[in-house]
């Protein structure tokens, strides 16, 4: 039987994925954010890692699809970056990481999300727009993925600012990259964790919320490749991943 609880929650991750999705990212930070203010905050630190990554595996690809097929893949920006960081989201999704300790590399991946979703304010674009050269690419990308490995996300919300910000590519340009980017980590990360015998995918639960974020995801990558930024949509998920992460703060407080 379905509960209220659980209906919400997959309202979240539609939103979640609907809204992510629009920008190229596979939602990762999103659903940790909406799983630890549920009961499922009390799960296991392998069970919300891994099921984020499932999710992001729907998503990105939807999302990488989109925005290769509008024509903003740059190939020379995406190989270099996720060549570096495939290696190494491997090594982080291997990794047994400790609740409390989990708690804190989570808590500060979400306000670190949140703080990017205010710094970035309107697209950049005109001057000095330019892939990395491999000696930039390689130690950026590799310390996104163990980063994304040893958090359960994508690294999207790492990558994305960085892109932008340095001047390497156009908003939607980035986006397509930071899909490639997302999809190929994810399923890193869920290797590492079936290399260290640490999988437990219960299927029934994966294919609601993957159902909620296929449909999220199918809408909002698809509208995503044109449309212009959401402020009213970024500011909800500030709170969304702020409310999360004061969660996951006090419970290493109570500790």
């Amino acid at each position: 039987m379905v509960t209220v609880e659980f209906g919400l929650i997959l309202a979240g991750l539609f939103l979640v994925a609907l809204l992510y999705s629009s920008v190229g990212h596979g939602g990762g930070s999103g659903y940790l954010a909406i799983l630890s203010l549920t009961s499922y905050g009390t799960m296991e630190v392998g069970w919300l890692k891994q099921y984020a990554w499932c999710l992001n595996l729907i998503v990105a690809g939807i999302a990488f699809w989109h925005y290769s097929k509008a024509g903003h893949h740059m190939r020379g920006m995406t190989v270099p970056l996720v060549g570096a960081s495939v290696p190494f989201a491997l090594i982080g999704g291997y990794l047994r990481v400790d609740g409390a300790l989990y708690d804190t590399l989570l808590s500060v991946t979400l306000i670190w999300a949140a703080w990017r979703l205010l710094l970035i304010k309107r697209d950049f674009v005109g001057v000095g727009i330019g892939p990395p050269d491999l000696r930039e690419a390689l130690p950026v990308g590799g310390a996104i993925g163990l980063a994304s490995g040893v958090i359960g996300v994508g690294g999207g919300i790492f990558l994305s600012p960085v892109v932008l910000l340095r001047h390497w590519a156009t908003p939607k340009a980035a986006a397509a990259t930071a899909a490639a980017f997302i999809w190929l980590n994810s399923a890193a990360g869920l290797a590492g964790a079936g290399l260290s015998g640490q999988l437990q995918i219960e299927l029934e639960i994966l294919g609601f919320f993957g159902t909620a974020v296929l449909f999220g995801g199918l809408a909002g990558s698809r509208y995503g490749a044109d449309v212009a930024p959401q402020m009213l949509v970024r500011n909800l998920l500030v709170v969304v991943l702020l409310v999360a992460a004061s969660r996951r703060v006090l419970s290493v407080l109570s500790l």
